[in-house]
């Protein structure tokens, strides 16, 4: 026994089985090429979805850095008739002098105009007098005996305060009431 292997004892490597032409060696052949298309075609996509989603990702940058340069264009928009009306109220004034009736009726509906137009963009005024003292809405500037005001109570704002919707823009400035005064005093 010799061993020696014969070429009828070898087994055919899938080039060989390929270059004889064999059903089986073909169907390999023909697997492998669909996986290769398959491969390019997924890779392919892979890399328009990634460019897809950078193009997004730097649009939706470019829109939000938009929409935060021009947040406030609708509010200017509606406090420029109040500018025109409060310009046009002082050069009435100014032209007439003695007309103080005229002039206080054109401050009074200049005040009207902006109120409501910041009441249409959610600003509300933050009432404060004869109210408990909040420190979350007031800022107290000072104390006041008072025989008529309970302790610890708003006796008078000295600066409106303002919300937008349910976050306080700015407190009021008010004077609390520290109760009667202590007699003797």
């Amino acid at each position: 026994m010799s061993s020696e292997t014969t070429p009828e004892t070898e087994t055919p490597t899938a080039d060989a089985a390929a270059a004889e032409g064999g059903p089986a060696a073909q169907a390999e052949q023909e697997a492998l090429a669909r996986l290769q298309t398959d491969l390019d075609r997924f890779r392919d996509l892979a890399l328009r979805s990634q460019a897809d989603l950078d193009n997004y990702r730097k649009r939706a940058a470019r829109e939000k850095e938009e929409a935060i340069r021009y947040a406030n264009a609708s509010l200017a928009g509606q406090l420029l008739p109040v500018l025109d009306n409060f310009e046009l109220g002082l050069a009435a004034a100014r032209s007439n002098p003695g007309d103080a009736a005229a002039i206080l009726d054109g401050m009074g509906m200049v005040l009207r105009q902006l109120q409501d137009a910041l009441r249409e963009f959610g600003v509300e005024p933050v009432e404060a007098e004869g109210a408990p003292f909040d420190p979350n809405l007031h800022e107290a500037i000072g104390q006041e005996a008072s025989p008529t005001v309970p302790e610890g109570t708003v006796v008078r704002q000295l600066r409106r305060g303002y919300r937008l919707r349910e976050r306080l823009l700015r407190p009021a400035n008010v004077i609390v009431s520290s109760g009667p005064a202590p007699a003797g005093a």
